[in-house]
């Protein structure tokens, strides 16, 4: 349990609002909210009190509620004061609390932080509650909810188990091998599920990509020659105009990028400067900008003005490259009539073929993603620690069985990699494995 300052900040949103929540988390808190509401609050009972200074200056009227410790989100006693959403209302209400000693405004993510001192959360998640907060689409909310209720941690924290059990099985061998009520070997099953386990390490692992889609966005980088309506396709989808369309070859020079909600996924168009042989030289510094982005992207819609086609060169080699032909209303087809040249024929004008449009990149979001309900490594920082898991599992598996104690290590190692990824290390686990299973020394 952390001791020290209570802290107190504004936990709703941005100001002026109908309400403002104003949290309160440490040793001061029950003596905070009693003094200011005038008296003893009921514990997880929301009432209304006339909020008062210690000079009894009236600040409001307001609901409050008490959450004793340890069963708060903090582990401490915490306590909400839901007043009205003014800011001079709300700056009035902090004033008055860190007015008391023992109280200061928390610093950025210091409520969860407490939390995860506390034990309420584990590393994982804690970065899933930050995910949650900042979902922007559905796909972004389901993959944070599912996390931060402890899916992936337990998925981590199962392989550790795993892991120190292995473990106390070849410590036990090495050490007390004449024990009646230690297995004679333990080796093969051990070493059976270790191997198990470094193919459920890689098809995890696997899964990154698809977090990264969901957590990022599906990129899809617009490239085509200049004046191919690559910018009208942008302010098209944007529904705004968001880049500068004219006749004039060149008008973009830099990355311009759009986040959409599509069917509950984040998409990322970007739109990029017109590709040609004979740019200036700041155009140049945009086409390649653009070549650069595609190689990265998800989808490269390759656009291409079908009444004057104009070669720009190879297309991307190294992503998926949809050909669309643009300005179908000044030829008159039907969006599905080229079937030959182009995957699609669009027009930004009168919105032919743009839902079609839409619908690909959606299926090809999703696809990228899978169905699922798969638990996938949400971090960057998740991946690297698990590569290291997998490098000591690997390094067990290759040493010979005259190495069992160089073996152990690795597989100490491992666990240890493990623990790191949920903030979990604990050096006593393995002895309780051991002695909970064995009756050594009976």
């Amino acid at each position: 349990m952390i001791s020290g300052d209570s802290i107190v900040a504004l936990s709703s949103g941005r100001l002026p609002a109908g309400v403002a929540v104003i949290r309160i988390s440490g040793p001061k808190t029950r003596f905070v909210i009693e003094t200011i509401a005038g008296g003893t609050v009921k514990d997880r009972v929301a009432t209304l009190h006339k909020l008062k200074a210690p000079d009894k200056t009236l600040l409001d009227t307001g609901l409050v509620l008490f959450f004793p410790g340890p069963d708060s989100f903090t582990g401490e006693d915490v306590a909400e004061f839901h007043v009205h959403g003014g800011r001079a209302v709300v700056a009035r209400v902090l004033e008055t609390i860190t007015g008391f000693e023992g109280v200061r405004h928390a610093e950025p993510g210091e409520f969860t932080r407490r939390a995860f001192l506390n034990g309420k959360l584990d590393l994982v998640e804690t970065e899933a509650l930050a995910d949650l907060v900042n979902a922007e689409t559905e796909a972004q909310r389901r993959f944070a909810v599912l996390n931060a209720e402890g899916v992936q941690s337990e998925l981590y924290l199962a392989w550790r188990r795993r892991l120190i059990h292995a473990r106390a099985m070849i410590e036990a061998e090495i050490d007390f091998a004449d024990e009646d009520d230690v297995p004679g070997s333990v080796s093969d099953t051990v070493w059976c599920d270790v191997n198990v386990m470094i193919e459920e390490i890689d098809r995890h692992v696997a899964g990154f990509r698809a977090a990264e889609i969901i957590r990022d966005g599906f990129e899809v980088v617009i490239l085509g020659a200049p004046n191919a309506g690559k910018s009208s396709l942008f302010n098209a989808l944007a529904r705004r105009d968001a880049a500068i369309v004219t006749d004039e070859p060149g008008t973009t020079r830099d990355i311009l990028e759009l986040a959409l909600d599509v069917e509950g996924m984040r998409i990322r168009i970007v739109d990029t400067a017109g590709l040609r042989e004979t740019p200036g030289k700041i155009e140049a510094i945009g086409i390649e900008k653009a070549r650069t982005r595609a190689h990265g992207a998800d989808l490269v819609l390759w656009l291409e003005d079908m009444l004057e086609p104009i070669d720009v060169g190879e297309l991307p080699s190294d992503a998926p490259v949809f050909r669309v032909g643009t300005k179908l209303d000044l030829l008159g087809l039907q969006a599905d009539s080229s079937r030959g040249r182009y995957e699609l024929a669009i027009s930004t004008m009168d919105g032919r073929g743009l839902g079609e449009l839409m619908k690909h990149i959606a299926d090809r979001a999703t696809a990228e993603v899978g169905g699922s309900g798969d638990i996938l490594p949400s971090r960057l920082r998740h991946v690297e620690l698990l590569k290291e898991t997998k490098h000591f599992l690997a390094g067990a598996m290759a040493k010979g069985s005259a190495e069992q104690e160089l073996r152990a290590e690795e597989l100490r190692l491992a666990a240890d990699r493990l623990g790191r990824i949920v903030g979990a290390v604990d050096v006593e686990d393995m002895l309780d494995v051991i002695f909970s299973q064995f009756c050594i020394g009976k």
